[in-house]
């Protein structure tokens, strides 16, 4: 096998050190890495030549980030497609618990599914790439609409009743914020037959480079299938999916 550059190694490793704190010195790279402070030194000199690291103005001592690491970042998002790193890691999911796997976006009070993998049993939900359906009635758009701030949520949201899909629908503006508090707290959302009685679903974030939630994942089975012992597997999985593809997208879980 080709062998592993050590001097790369440390330079990715001076450079990731950088993710959590805008601006490092000579010394705290060397602490933190435990490396010979003559290899830090040629390491560094070597980074600020390429301008992947500059001397912070008035700090010669400390360092932060040059503009080519901001290029590299900016052509890797470029690269991303939403649509096509979702329809991967939803496989994936799907292939796991072989139920339905959706993601879907926000559009208004509607969500919008871009993406469907669906399972292999007879019995299986009626859905299909490009559906709209009511937000509030779907276990990915709570999560997605637990995600707004305050003042986006109220412009969304009538002041009468809300129209519901099933007898179980949340239709009461004031039971949904409850419920919404429910879904940010546990970082999951459940759809309990509310937009089709005989489907539950289980939702989970798909959070950007930015840590913003731009989608959601969701799992959904027949009720005939959605047991006790299932119900928690699914919840792993899809929390395991939406976390794989907001990795994709370039999302740190913070430390």
């Amino acid at each position: 096998m080709p062998r592993v550059v050590p001097a790369v190694i440390r330079t990715l490793d001076i450079l990731e050190l950088f993710l959590d704190r805008p601006r490092l010195s000579a010394r705290d790279i060397t602490e933190q890495l435990g490396l010979p402070r003559t290899t830090v030194h040629e390491l560094l000199v070597t980074l600020v030549a390429r301008s992947y690291l500059i001397s912070v103005p008035g700090q010669p001592v400390q360092f932060r980030l040059g503009m080519p690491v901001f290029q590299l970042g900016a052509a890797f998002a470029g690269q991303l497609d939403l649509a096509r790193e979702a329809q991967e890691v939803a496989q994936d999911v799907a292939a796991a618990c072989n139920e339905a796997v959706h993601v879907a976006v926000l559009n208004g009070t509607d969500v919008i599914y871009l993406v469907k993998v669906d399972s292999t049993h007879p019995v299986r939900m009626v859905s299909a790439v490009g559906r709209r359906l009511p937000a509030h009635c779907t276990a990915v758009g709570k999560m997605l609409l637990s995600s707004l701030d305050p003042a986006e949520l109220d412009a969304l949201l009538p002041d009468g009743e809300l129209p519901g899909m099933t007898p179980d629908s949340i239709t009461d503006p004031v039971r949904l914020r409850a419920e919404l508090d429910g879904v940010r707290a546990a970082g999951v959302a459940v759809d309990n037959g509310e937009s089709d009685s005989a489907v539950r679903c289980v939702g989970a974030p798909i959070r950007d480079h930015t840590g913003r939630t731009i989608a959601a994942m969701s799992v959904s089975a027949p009720i005939i299938r959605w047991t006790p012992a299932a119900h928690p597997e699914w919840t792993r999985l899809v929390r395991k999916g939406a976390a794989a593809l907001s990795a994709r997208l370039g999302y740190r879980t913070p430390s």
